[in-house]
């Protein structure tokens, strides 16, 4: 099986899986004529040719200089776009070089049209490198970040990010950059290796001096898709990404992964440990959250397996999927760096009737933090064709809260999850323990001495497979409530299913695992 994992350099660079958004928007103001239709119609004229393929319109001397040299390579801020008109938004771009081998173009759509925003050295601070000199004056862009003040009114914070393939990352309010999400994932984790769509060419629409969003479209390409996006940016304490994309193929595609998400986990509080690391957990989400087309709420705490590791979650019309950071306690991370504790969740509302299919969560090992190795995305079930395209929208919401935030008055959520196969008895030999803590509101308020059930379940096991021993306890500390079982260790992947219910009412969301042997 072909996988790749690019390390991290000043993005964290997965080469598996992510996103496309929704459309929810009131335009900032009347402009000339460009709107979605017109990126559909190139994006439909691309996909009838051969895909041609420009990676190699760089110079290669620049693709060859290291990360220092290309990290020295500095946007000067004073050049900003749209700063000298006094706007609230403005853009800065990047350098292309060592990892980023194609330039895309970059347009502004005013009231008077449609025009290229070009590039030129000059806008660009070259360090300590010597080559500034040589950069050719119609090199272009590599990609942008847009800045916005959602902190402090007197100063712009870098918000969204665009750059390498179809990637692009956001922070909402008090928030650092970690997860990132990606405009369309193909082929992801097959045997024949997976193919990288990006954006060759952007429109950004000027914006108003009142505006509170920031409308970009985009023109994505590849060997066998190209695509037309609408992305509305609307930072704040919630930073809503609202995307509508009409997909194209120039051939059949087996696995289309729409909305993809990548995160990074290396290690937490579950079975992967840290080693002799300082730090006791290190990762940028520790689970995937789903609300399935049924209504039903499922979590998945994200491992860093010993292999590649791939689940489905089958549904029609998902409700929502996200990776989540749950754990906001700094001192669970320690790391003051990285500040793991304010990376950003990023929660997937699909618009419209996605039909049939399933969400794919894709877990691949690693050594080291460096590396995304976490990958969740939506597949339909109906295959794109030349004659079959596709039209999806999302809201795209990059945040601190957890989707479930205003039911935990209502129902339980997992706080976490411990794996451990400690020996305390005969009967305990060869058996993996698993120790779920479950909280909310409502939780808190029942007494310690009521009468739950953990509603465990097993599927994939040998004929007798089953739950060893199991309890439910109250947690003085928290208030919260406990779901300690063991089961056999397995011989074969084994999927467990747990929930706390009282007389048969499910008081708690779904907890979801797969047991490795």
């Amino acid at each position: 099986m072909k996988m790749l994992v690019a390390a991290r350099t000043g993005q964290r660079v997965l080469v598996f899986g992510l996103v496309i958004a929704s459309l929810c928007l009131a335009p900032t103001r009347t402009l000339a004529a460009f709107d979605l239709d017109d990126v559909a119609k190139r994006a439909h004229e691309l996909a009838s040719k051969d895909f041609e393929d420009r990676s190699r319109s760089i110079p290669q001397w620049l693709l060859e200089v290291n990360y220092d040299q290309w990290r020295d390579i500095r946007f000067r801020p004073d050049q900003s776009h749209w700063r000298s008109a006094g706007l609230p938004f403005e853009l800065q771009f990047f350098h292309c070089g060592l990892f980023y081998d194609r330039s895309v173009k970059m347009n502004e759509i005013d009231a008077e049209g449609v025009r290229p925003i070009a590039f030129s050295p000059n806008l660009f601070d070259y360090g300590k490198n010597e080559f500034g000199s040589r950069i050719p004056q119609d090199l272009g862009f590599a990609g942008f970040r847009v800045h916005y003040p959602i902190n402090k009114a007197a100063y712009k914070d870098e918000v969204i990010v665009f750059v390498g393939a179809s990637y692009l990352r956001a922070v909402a309010k008090d928030l650092h950059f970690g997860m990132s999400a990606r405009g369309l994932a193909v082929d992801t984790a097959m045997p024949s290796g997976e193919e990288f769509p990006y954006f060759r060419e952007f429109w950004l629409v000027r914006p108003t001096k009142t505006a509170s969003d920031l409308i970009i479209y985009a023109l994505l390409d590849s060997q066998r898709v190209t695509g037309a996006y609408k992305f509305v940016v609307s930072p704040g304490v919630t930073t809503k990404v609202s995307v509508e994309s009409r997909i194209f193929s120039r051939r059949p595609i087996e696995k289309l992964g729409i909305a993809p998400l990548t995160s990074m986990f290396f290690c937490g509080e579950g079975a992967s440990r840290c080693g002799d690391d300082y730090r006791p957990e290190i990762h940028d989400s520790d689970g995937l959250l789903l609300h399935m087309g049924s209504g039903e709420w499922l979590w998945r705490p994200v491992v860093n397996p010993q292999r590649l590791s791939i689940n489905s979650f089958f549904t029609a019309n998902p409700k929502g999927f996200g990776l989540l950071q749950r754990d906001r306690d700094f001192d669970h991370f320690q790391d003051i760096e990285t500040n793991a504790e304010r990376r950003p969740s990023a929660w997937v509302i699909p618009k419209g009737d996605w039909g049939a299919g399933h969400i794919e969560l894709v877990q691949i090992p690693t050594v080291d933090d460096t590396n995304d190795n976490i990958v969740a995305y939506w597949v339909p079930s109906a295959q794109i064709t030349p004659k079959n395209p596709m039209s999806f929208a999302y809201d795209l919401l990059w945040t601190t809260d957890d989707p479930r935030t205003k039911e935990k008055e209502q129902a339980g959520r997992v706080e976490s999850t411990r794996v451990d196969s400690r020996v305390e008895a005969e009967h305990t030999k060869d058996t993996v323990r698993f120790t779920i803590d479950f909280e909310s509101t409502e939780l808190a308020k029942l007494p310690a001495d009521t009468v739950l059930r953990g509603a465990v379940a097993t599927m994939g096991g040998d004929e007798g497979y089953g739950i060893v021993e199991q309890q439910v306890l109250k947690i003085p500390a928290t208030n919260g409530w406990r779901l300690v079982f063991r089961v056999p260790k397995a011989r074969r992947p084994i999927e467990l299913r747990a929930y706390l219910d009282q007389g048969g009412k499910p008081l708690t969301e779904t907890w979801t695992y797969t047991l490795e042997p």
